[in-house]
């Protein structure tokens, strides 16, 4: 099987088992964020279970638990636009699920399908995707 086959079908597994996680609420305000500080791809679905966006930890120091965290203080693309400016909306009802991806290829094309085979609600801007894609 060739290289790029493989890459493939290993990034089509990553998709079932991400979508398989399990969800996990956003916390209450002043509640603790269950995320882990690995790098990875996630998922933010609404109250009734549509998913609202798939993002990654391109760089993110803290990994996962930081970008769902700059999601509940409006510091994206995705809270500013899509939440109208109030990531806290987040807090009434929305869930999120998440992968641990080390590999930073793994986690741009992983997030690129799941976008692709799930529509979210908000596509944001990666630029970090592309140039990763594109090599």
């Amino acid at each position: 099987m060739a290289r790029s086959s493989r890459e493939q079908n290993h990034i089509r597994e990553l998709l079932k088992v991400l979508v398989a996680a399990p969800r996990m609420r956003f916390p209450v305000r002043r509640g603790t964020l269950e995320a882990t500080k690995d790098q990875g791809v996630y998922l933010i679905f609404s109250p009734k279970g549509r998913v609202l966006h798939v993002g990654m930890t391109p760089k993110a120091r803290h990994g996962i638990w930081q970008r769902l965290r700059d999601h509940l203080a409006t510091q994206s693309s995705f809270t500013n636009v899509y939440m109208k400016g109030d990531g806290s909306k987040l807090r009434s009802g929305c869930s999120y699920s998440f992968l641990v991806v080390t590999n930073r290829r793994h986690r741009a094309l992983l997030e690129a399908l799941a976008i692709g085979h799930l529509c979210p609600a908000h596509i944001g801007n990666s630029s970090v995707l592309k140039k990763i894609v594109a090599r």
